[in-house]
């Protein structure tokens, strides 16, 4: 066997190198060989934390004989589903076709054109509880192929079809107060009064949700801001937390948030850790910081997770490390880190520092915060900005893993959530480089005006190529279950450029990012969490507060309001003046005109780029509001 994953950048296409399933990466040149053996496409699809991805490649992947008998038969994909996105999104929609059971490992059979005509999760080796298995699976699969072909080719053919124009959008109204307001209605009655959150089992913390209950509630509706506190309240008290190395699990498989899924995954800590600091929740948070500080840490970044498996005892334990007391686990071989570097979990990682390092209270936990988001910042520019392309776009690597960049094309959600970080460290710091950085990202998104036709935004580069060649749907899934979707994260990036450039422009890109989803998010508020927190800005008037001191002038009540200002709708800048010199230089237009009046912290409180009278103390300020 050709061994074509042994130096994948993928921890997860490594682990399989060994496989007697002779693996072919994700690319052109497996359906062409498929084509040339005429013979079908088997895709496997999971991540490198995913505890049913290591039974099944345990009990199926790691048999010399399956693996004989499957590479005799089809020709087999591993993909990463983190490292390319686009692909697990488009196979997973195909996939839904076929069971409303989906997860992961997604095993896909396709033709050699890349059309899905079949799809399962987890399969087992023997039948087991009417599971059929992945032999009886694959055997009936093959069987189709070669007795039933044009039924097979037509089925896949419709499926394509139909996948196309189910992506298709059409404009839409965004979602009004009143709307906003039943979304959360929704919530509550979906919340378990019980054990807090939402659903039964399994339960996921859906950070996203809290995130938007929490914009909810700074716009007066204190029944959100309450659905909120609670369930982060109950969620840092739950076994769903681990109180030795902080962080937080990525499910629970019980209603009580007993018996956690134990992988601790980036996005899901990430975003936690900026709902902690705007709830004032000060132990959870600074748990999330020293996670991704100490565990997590890995050169370029932040490692994308940690497994739930270790071993102890010379026994593969899942979730046995996590009982352990920190004197203990200091004792033995930690969980597996899936250490590459993913563009878009780094950029949810920078946003939420920077949140915590102007908003908690605790000075040394803030400063670790804001020194962490800093760093990880510079070495995510320096290693995964690549040179701009032909038209002097801003370019992002998807991926990497020790300085090597994987071949994924970077996606919405890696130029969206990357910008989102690099403005809140911008507003946190004061430092507008990380705001140009910010701006080039999402001007490299807006589609040119000759190309209106298409979709009204693209990351440069486009969609995946082999999914491109093959005429296969690309799905940007708008839903939002654990993390904001490429089109949400954009949409907030692009309405905080707009806060501190006064360009209408971006605010029309935000509301037209966001109008599409509106009818859909309000009726299904579970998972669009960041799309309705976008919303909820987009609802409120537009208002700027800016805070102007003199070099080196000590903290005072403008600058401490100014950071504990979080309304939705409202961006609030304590800047030094020379840092506000540059940010008009850098064409920021929020920043012309403000100074240290007298040498004195000078408040600038602007609705719609209007602003009241400069004030120096906060007496002044608040009557103004």
């Amino acid at each position: 066997m050709a061994r074509r994953l042994e130096n994948a950048v993928s921890p997860y296409l490594r682990s399989h190198a060994d496989n007697p399933v002779d693996w072919w990466p994700w690319g052109h040149d497996a359906f062409v060989e498929a084509r040339r053996r005429d013979v079908p496409v088997m895709i496997s699809i999971g991540y490198a934390t995913c505890h049913w991805c290591h039974v099944m490649a345990r009990e199926t992947f790691s048999d010399p004989a399956m693996g004989e008998w499957l590479n005799e038969r089809v020709v087999s994909i591993k993909v990463d589903r983190e490292e390319y996105p686009q692909v697990d999104a488009a196979y997973l929609a195909a996939a839904g076709a076929f069971s409303e059971q989906l997860g992961w490992p997604l095993t896909i059979f396709a033709t050699p054109e890349g059309r899905t005509f079949y799809a399962a999760t987890y399969l087992p080796p023997e039948p087991m509880q009417g599971i059929p298995s992945f032999r009886q699976v694959t055997e009936a699969v093959l069987e189709a192929w070669t007795e039933r072909r044009d039924d097979v080719l037509q089925s896949a053919e419709g499926l394509q079809d139909a996948l196309r124009e189910a992506t298709r959008r059409d404009a839409g109204a965004l979602p009004t107060a009143e709307q906003l307001g039943d979304a959360v209605t929704e919530l509550i009655g979906f919340e378990d009064r019980e054990f807090g959150g939402f659903g039964g089992a399994p339960k996921f913390p859906v950070a996203p949700v809290l995130l938007f209950l929490q914009a909810q509630g700074s716009t007066g509706d204190d029944d959100a801001a309450a659905l909120a506190q609670r369930t982060l309240e109950r969620l840092a008290a739950s076994p769903l937390r681990d109180p030795v190395e902080g962080g937080f699990f990525r499910y629970a498989t019980r209603r009580d948030w007993s018996e956690p899924h134990y992988e601790r995954m980036l996005y899901d800590n990430a975003l936690l850790l900026e709902a902690y600091a705007r709830a004032g929740l000060e132990q959870p948070a600074a748990g999330i910081v020293d996670f991704f500080g100490v565990v997590l840490r890995v050169p370029g970044g932040l490692a994308s997770g940690q497994d739930s498996e270790s071993v102890l005892d010379g026994e593969r334990s899942e979730g046995g490390y996590y009982s352990l007391t920190a004197a203990e686990r200091a004792e033995v071989d930690p969980p597996a880190l899936d250490d590459k570097v993913l563009t878009a979990w780094n950029g949810l990682a920078i946003g939420g520092l920077a949140v915590a390092g102007r908003r908690l209270v605790d000075a040394r936990v803030a400063e670790r915060a804001r020194a962490l988001a800093v760093e990880l910042a510079d070495e995510l520019l320096a290693g995964h900005r690549l040179p701009d392309d032909e038209h002097g776009r801003a370019r992002l690597a998807r991926a990497s893993r020790d300085g090597r960049l994987s071949d994924a094309a970077a996606t919405l959600e890696d130029y969206g959530d990357l910008a989102v970080g690099l403005l809140e460290l911008a507003i946190t710091t004061g430092d507008v480089r990380w705001a140009r950085k910010a701006r080039a990202l999402i001007d490299a998104c807006i589609v040119p005006p000759d190309e209106s036709q298409g979709p009204l935004v693209r990351p440069p580069g486009g969609d995946d190529a082999t999914l491109v060649a093959h005429g296969l749907a690309s799905v940007d899934d708008p839903q939002e279950g654990a993390a904001p979707s490429g089109t949400a994260a954009l949409a907030r990036a692009a309405l905080l450029l707009h806060q501190l450039t006064a360009e209408p422009r971006y605010r029309s890109l935000a509301e037209g990012l966001v109008g599409p989803l509106g009818a859909l998010a309000v009726s299904r508020p579970i998972g669009f969490g960041a799309t309705l927190a976008v919303a909820t800005a987009l609802a409120r008037p537009s208002r700027q507060l800016v805070v102007v001191s003199r070099e080196g002038a000590s903290d005072d009540e403008l600058r401490h309001y100014a950071r504990a200002t979080d309304d939705a709708g409202t961006v609030a800048l304590a800047v030094t003046s020379a840092q506000a010199t540059e940010w008009v230089s850098a064409g920021f237009a929020l920043l012309a005109d403000r100074v240290a009046l007298d040498g004195r912290t000078t408040a600038y409180l602007c609705t719609d780029f209007v602003c009241g009278l400069p004030v120096t103390s906060l007496h002044d300020l608040t009557g103004q509001e």
